[in-house]
């Protein structure tokens, strides 16, 4: 029982052990910064991961870019854009709605709202379409015959 507890904690605290040691700066303040910014960038090898949570050795990388970047100075955003420019806008976990992006992050509600308008169309004509006429009277009685069989 207990190896189970051990082995759930180990794969759950996986991405905690993603910034490895030797990769942490001195700095608390920039330490800090490198895992703001690393959290906002994805990992090209895992699908959806940040490599703030990563284990892979290209996001390994990528953190020490984004450390070596700020210690040389630059800004948050200066660093995002140069890692952007270098890997393009697939990198960022949350790319920005402009230009082709729009289409991306319209396409969602707009196919949303249509399924709702084409749903809406269709209860509206089944609605309006005549009522099936009853049975005459012969359908009646031949249906009462083989009912009472």
């Amino acid at each position: 029982m207990i190896w189970r507890v051990v082995a759930l904690w180990f794969a759950l605290a996986g991405a905690a052990f993603a910034v490895e040691p030797g990769e942490v700066l001195q700095d608390p303040v920039l330490e800090e910064r490198a895992r703001v910014i690393s959290k906002e960038l994805r990992c090209l090898v895992c699908r959806n991961e940040s490599i703030d949570e990563s284990n892979a050795e290209l996001a390994r990388d990528l953190r020490l870019l984004v450390r070596e970047r700020l210690v040389e100075g630059d800004s948050n955003d200066e660093v995002l854009e140069f890692i952007t420019a270098r890997y393009g806008e697939y990198v960022l976990l949350s790319p920005p709605t402009t230009g082709s992006n729009l289409i991306l992050w319209a396409a969602g509600p707009v196919l949303f709202l249509s399924a709702l308008g084409i749903s809406a169309l269709y209860l509206r004509r089944r609605r309006s379409a005549p009522a099936p006429e009853g049975l005459s009277d012969a359908e009646e009685a031949r249906l009462k015959e083989l009912l009472d069989k």
